[in-house]
């Protein structure tokens, strides 16, 4: 909307947006592709200034304030989502980009991240008063970006029928916290009146993360997390569905050393007050001394059930593939997960490049494919998990290998098969172009690398907008922050 303009017409079906009349778009903004994809996203924008950061850091950092401000930020704290429904709800993933701008740009712009961290504090609110179903720190945001990765429009389950409480969606939101804690800490070295908003976000990331190992969305004999559908009838049914939604609590995890609260006495003293007097969160809360230095770690999911999830996850049959971790299990191909709700029969199965499904107006294919963002999050989660022990934490890599990795080395091989999607292969063609030997082996085109949407789960070919640069784009972050000693499948090196 422009100053002056008419207001939607609602009523009239011409517009989902009406309740957003402050919004006026008028900017240059960072787009995911100028053909294809001519609009912002919300969490996509937030992954490509990440990437955009090690090139040109100012502009990163004036996209990010600008979905901040007053004229796309809706009154009540919500950012807008993107052009055909400003009131769908991505995954908040805007405070993690500011802070990995903040400290790509030298860790110095203050001024960025206070700027950024107040309006965070509304959208935040926004979250735990409009998608905490029942007060008890569980989210049900809905379909969360992933679209049609789960049998069910995670949006649209009708009242009646139930509701659904999602792993991945209260697993952002402790992420959410815990950036936000993360922002605060950095502040309050330089102003300590951030001391007691840093306090409020350590309390309440314990809070939803005791909420989500306690509530049902673990599965101790499966070890990982899944959807639970709660049904009128108080039937609980687990959504065992061997996906990315499992994964998001992994991603949940804030390392740090001592010096970050050391000159921090209230922030110090509640904390340690906080975890005396609630000692069923003391193990979401690990230290360990590491060459003289005392490192933490808070955590959504426990080391110990790091390690079982991770056991799902690197199978080279089910969510590992050779170019990234799969949105979906393989195994699911032969395995198909079916559920009924409300007299109509839903299923998912594996589907490693587009989808069969009619959710989402059929054009929503996280059944299988890769993608790059989430890759991303889960290498850096698995960094975070190492640095609190480094070497201590393992894994058998790949399942059933009989070798056991690091978890920093499985993230530099993780890294290693996402970049592989773009280079030759010993047959001279690089997987990202498929089946098209055209532009695989003739001279004018095979050095013109796409930058696809997402990628084939099996052979790592390029799918969806080909020129959808924006979030893919992490590729060149992932290169630029792996180890340069690793080497693919090299073990610890």
């Amino acid at each position: 909307m422009t100053p002056g303009s008419p207001l939607p017409r609602r009523a009239a079906g011409i517009s989902g947006n009406g309740q957003w009349r402050q919004l006026n778009n008028h900017e240059v903004i960072l787009m995911p592709d100028p053909w294809e994809y001519p609009w912002f996203a919300a969490w996509d924008l937030a992954f490509h200034c990440v990437t955009l950061a090690h090139i040109d850091p100012e502009f990163a950092k004036s996209q990010l304030v600008l979905l901040l401000r007053d004229w796309y930020m809706h009154p009540n704290g919500q950012i807008p989502a993107y052009e055909w429904n400003f009131s769908d709800v991505n995954p908040p993933v805007h405070a993690w980009a500011a802070i990995r701008v903040f400290e790509l740009d030298g860790g110095t712009d203050f001024k960025f991240l206070a700027r950024v961290f107040h309006r965070l504090l509304m959208d935040f609110t926004w979250w735990v008063e409009n998608k905490d179903f029942g007060g008890n720190n569980l989210f049900e945001g809905g379909f969360m970006g992933l679209d049609n990765i789960a049998p069910l429009d995670r949006s649209a389950i009708p009242p009646g029928d139930g509701y659904l409480e999602q792993a991945d969606s209260t697993a952002w939101m402790a992420t959410y916290a815990l950036d936000l804690l993360s922002m605060a800490l950095r502040l309050a070295g330089n102003d300590d009146a951030y001391e007691d908003v840093a306090t409020k976000f350590f309390e309440h990331f314990l809070t939803i993360a005791g909420a989500t190992n306690n509530a049902g969305l673990w599965d101790e004999q499966d070890g990982y997390f899944y959807d639970v559908l709660h049904l009128v009838d108080g039937t609980d049914v687990p959504i065992r569905v061997k996906s990315l939604v499992g994964l998001i609590p992994l991603t949940a995890a804030l390392s740090y050393d001592r010096q970050a609260v050391e000159n921090l006495p209230d922030v110090k003293a509640r904390a340690e007050w906080f975890l005396t007097n609630n000692p069923e969160y003391q193990s979401l809360f690990h230290i360990r001394d590491i060459g003289g230095v005392r490192h933490r770690l808070l955590a959504m999911v426990p080391p110990e059930r790091v390690i079982r999830v991770l056991d799902n996850v690197f199978e080279e049959k089910g969510l590992l593939s050779d170019y990234g971790i799969r949105a979906v299990s393989a195994w699911h191909r032969d395995h198909p997960f079916s559920i009924r709700v409300g007299g109509v029969m839903a299923s998912v199965d594996y589907e490693p490049a587009e989808s069969t499904s009619y959710l989402f107006g059929g054009n929503s294919n996280w059944r299988g494919p890769i993608w790059m963002p989430l890759n991303a999050l889960l290498v850096e989660a698995l960094r975070s998990y190492d640095s609190l022990a480094p070497g201590d934490l393992t894994v058998e890599y790949p399942a059933g290998s009989g070798s056991r990795r690091t978890l920093a080395a499985a993230a530099d091989d993780i890294s290693h098969r996402l970049v592989s999607i773009f280079l030759p292969g010993p047959d001279g063609r690089r997987p990202v172009h498929g089946g098209y030997t055209l532009l695989a082996t003739d001279p004018r085109w095979k050095n013109n690398i796409p930058f696809h949407e997402y990628f084939h789960g099996d052979t790592g070919a390029g799918l969806g907008a080909e020129h959808q640069t924006g979030w893919t784009a992490l590729v060149a972050h992932l290169i630029l922050t792996t180890r340069p000693t690793a080497t693919r499948r090299d073990g610890d090196q």
